[in-house]
């Protein structure tokens, strides 16, 4: 019994269920016995019955009963004004696990970084919103990577490295190419070079939500190397550094998504080619849930398949 009222009496305890508090607001807000029942679609007698025995239970007269109306009495006034933030509460709880458990009706919460989520997610979520029209979706566009559970995600988008959170679960879509880019002004300030370890920290620019220098990682005919970006300039935003290398402000190292239409264009240039930079991973994290929502899993399954009928994902978008 998830909500009851006890009243002490002859050392026991008598219980008020949800139904005759239900049945009681329904009389209250209708100031009729016979529409109760009607909503509530019970038997007239029956809504009778039920708010005898409640008045009976709590002692006390609830209702004032007349020819032409009926009204709460001061006791019924208190009761109910008790009662019904509970049982609208409950109510809402009810409502939302129901909703929960649909896979193709409820609201979903997403989260995902700026320079993807604005490139392909209109694509997807308006497919999937054709789909499911009876899912609403909220998304967050943010390229820090939000602690799901403590934002109350249910699903988060994410390009990085592999993932190192133990609190979450994750889901690999496929990888995401990346390459080191500059404009070609840049060379006539920085000397072009032909190793890595070559390259001068100043002018390398950083990707990074917490503000500190990014580490490369390459790999190349003389093996695995790492070097470590520049901290002259430091965001968290894609396009704000393609936005500076293409003004000749130094080399990053992008996903393709983002760099794809500069290198096109002629913008940019590609940074030592024979040295490529390690992928990205498109994942999807959850919460750490005993059982996937089906909401959650419609969602993902629907993700998943729309990366795999375009498996050059990195150049469409």
């Amino acid at each position: 019994m998830l909500l009851y009222y006890c009243q002490k009496r002859n050392y026991g305890a008598d219980m008020i269920e949800l139904k005759p508090i239900r049945v009681l607001r329904a009389v209250s807000d209708l100031k009729s016995f016979s529409l109760a029942a009607r909503e509530l679609n019970i038997a007239p007698a029956s809504v009778t019955r039920i708010v005898a025995q409640l008045e009976k239970d709590f002692g006390t007269q609830l209702l004032l009963r007349t020819t032409r109306k009926v009204s709460l009495t001061s006791a019924g006034a208190t009761v109910l004004a008790r009662y019904r933030p509970l049982l609208e509460g409950f109510d809402e709880v009810t409502r939302s696990l129901q909703r929960a458990n649909q896979p193709d009706k409820g609201h979903l919460r997403l989260t995902a970084p700026v320079s993807l989520g604005v490139a392909l997610l209109p694509q997807v979520i308006s497919g999937f919103r054709l789909a499911f029209p009876n899912i609403s979706v909220e998304i967050n566009f943010t390229d820090t990577l939000l602690d799901v559970i403590e934002e109350n995600c249910d699903l988060a988008v994410r390009v990085s490295g592999p993932p190192t959170d133990k609190s979450t679960i994750w889901r690999k879509l496929c990888e995401v190419p990346r390459h080191m880019i500059a404009a070609p002004s840049l060379f006539e300030r920085m000397p072009n070079a032909d190793h890595p370890r070559d390259l001068n920290p100043d002018f390398l620019m950083s990707y990074d939500a917490q503000g500190r220098p990014e580490t490369w990682d390459f790999s190349g005919a003389g093996g695995d190397v790492s070097i470590q970006a520049g901290s002259k300039v430091i965001s968290n935003n894609g396009d704000f550094l393609l936005a500076l290398a293409i003004a000749g402000e130094g080399v990053c190292v992008l996903p393709d998504f983002i760099t794809d239409k500069g290198l096109a264009n002629g913008d940019v240039l590609q940074v030592m080619p024979n040295w490529p930079v390690t992928s990205l991973w498109l994942t999807l994290y959850y919460p750490p849930y005993e059982q996937l929502p089906p909401i959650v899993g419609t969602f993902a399954e629907y993700f998943e398949s729309f990366v795999q009928d375009h498996p050059n994902l990195e150049t469409r978008v």
